[in-house]
């Protein structure tokens, strides 16, 4: 893959979900129900557009995206929700990195964990 992979996403003007289900419906129920909560409850508090998506090597990201014309939306408040959210969800975002690793981009994750 050369490009990053969109995992799921929530809009605050559309009030919608997305969740990738034909790339990730692998993923166990709890992790996508998990998910949507996610999403739905960081663009309820910041509004915007927010998405959690799989980068090239594997890691996790998270972003925001505004309106232009979205006077309300608060970049400073989204970006510290972020933070939190990361630091939150810890365990979340790293079982979700193995799991891209592992089962898409195929690597040997246990045997890194059995070096480290």
């Amino acid at each position: 893959m050369s490009e990053r992979s969109v995992l799921c996403g929530a809009n605050a003007y559309e009030q919608k979900y997305y969740f990738n289900k034909e790339a990730y419906g692998n993923l166990p129920e709890s992790i996508q129900e998990e998910l949507h909560i996610l999403c739905v409850l960081f663009t309820e508090e910041v509004g915007g557009i927010f998405t959690i998506v799989f980068e090239e090597d594997g890691s996790v990201s998270m972003d925001i995206a505004a309106a232009e014309e979205d006077y309300l939306y608060d970049e400073v408040s989204a970006g510290l929700l972020i933070g939190q959210v990361r630091q939150k969800r810890k365990e979340l975002l790293e079982a979700l990195s193995l799991y891209y690793r592992s089962f898409v981009l195929h690597e040997d994750v246990f045997a890194e964990t059995e070096e480290g």
